[in-house]
């Protein structure tokens, strides 16, 4: 099939852009041509900008398309443009969302395809929700052949680890042994999943009609605690046993607002989602395990030189100390 990848050279769309060539797709991915990226030689480019409804006029001209993957689909405006612009033109638009659609905490879990999204979480959130209304309209309306994917935290070569302080030290923090923050007792859920594992979903739904007027999970199947995230990545990495020093969430939103947003929107929820849907239609597999997923990971991080100094971020270690203390003086007013 003709495939057009709307972005393409991202962490994610660039699993898809490999996998839709080995698969045997034509592929031409449309960016604004600002990020390198090592795509297949068969892959076409095309530069423009997606906001600009022209842009994807004359991608849509220049091309015969079957199926159009939009990976960077953020404001509902412009996700209407492309409808406008594609409608009864591709036999499918495939738009990667996010499960930040859905409201934090959760009222059931595992979370499936049509829990509740209001409030929502983020704005960021709410934006791809209402890109995704905006498609399901179309598709009740007018039979827009709009699939649905959503993904959760994904990572992989090209990207970074996360940590609870988003700190650009942690994975040499990790190597060396120092103190690592994990907001709350860390027994919260969090599931990492391959870059890999979730652009083969997206390949798998071009060109599968079970997947038209369908929202599915492409997330992990083995989630985990935050104490055995951190266990986990640094038995990978050959490093020491982690010494995990657990600050309340409410603490760290007080003490570094700036560097807890990612917990409080995120982090500090338990949420397991259900992939049932994306198992039985697009043969969605977590493959790649966490432990191989991170030595990837760091390897590629190593061959970049962006893996910061465990002591370029001293904000980090001013959080343990003054958490210990705290501690200190929480223990001792009380004896």
């Amino acid at each position: 099939m003709n495939v057009l990848i709307i972005g393409g050279t991202g962490l994610i769309s660039t699993g898809i852009t490999r996998q839709a060539v080995a698969a045997g797709h034509d592929v031409t991915v449309f960016t604004r041509g600002q990020t390198e990226a090592n795509l297949p030689a068969a892959v076409d480019r095309i530069t423009g900008d997606r906001t600009e409804r022209e842009a994807l006029e004359r991608a849509r001209e220049s091309l015969s398309l079957d199926c159009v993957i939009d990976m960077v689909g953020f404001d509902p405006a412009d996700v209407e443009t492309a409808i406008e612009v594609f409608d009864g033109c591709v036999d499918q638009y495939v738009f990667c969302s996010t499960v930040d659609v859905y409201h934090r905490p959760v009222e059931t879990i595992p979370i499936r395809e049509r829990a509740a999204r209001e409030p929502p979480v983020s704005e960021y959130g709410a934006d791809k929700a209402a890109c995704e209304d905006r498609l399901f309209e179309a598709y009740r309306r007018d039979g827009f052949p709009a699939t649905i994917i959503r993904p959760w935290h994904t990572y992989g070569e090209g990207g970074g680890i996360i940590d609870t302080l988003s700190s650009d030290a942690y994975v040499d923090r990790l190597r060396r042994g120092k103190p690592i923050v994990v907001h709350g007792d860390g027994t919260s859920v969090w599931g990492p999943c391959h870059r890999d594992d979730v652009a083969a979903a997206f390949v798998a739904a071009v060109g599968n009609p079970e997947t038209i007027g369908e929202a599915y999970h492409t997330t992990a199947t083995e989630p985990m605690t935050w104490n055995q995230y951190h266990r986990r990545a640094a038995a990978a990495l050959d490093a020491p046993e982690p010494e995990l020093v657990h600050v309340p969430t409410d603490a760290l939103r007080r003490a570094v607002p700036d560097r807890a947003t990612a917990v409080l929107d995120h982090f500090q929820f338990s949420t397991v989602f259900d992939t049932t849907k994306a198992e039985r239609d697009l043969g969605f597999r977590q493959t790649v395990s966490w432990e191989d997923g991170v030595q990837r990971t760091v390897d590629r991080l190593a061959t970049d030189g962006t893996i910061a100094d465990w002591d370029s971020d001293p904000e980090y270690d001013a959080v343990v100390s003054a958490w210990r203390n705290a501690t200190d003086s929480f223990a001792a007013a009380l004896q």
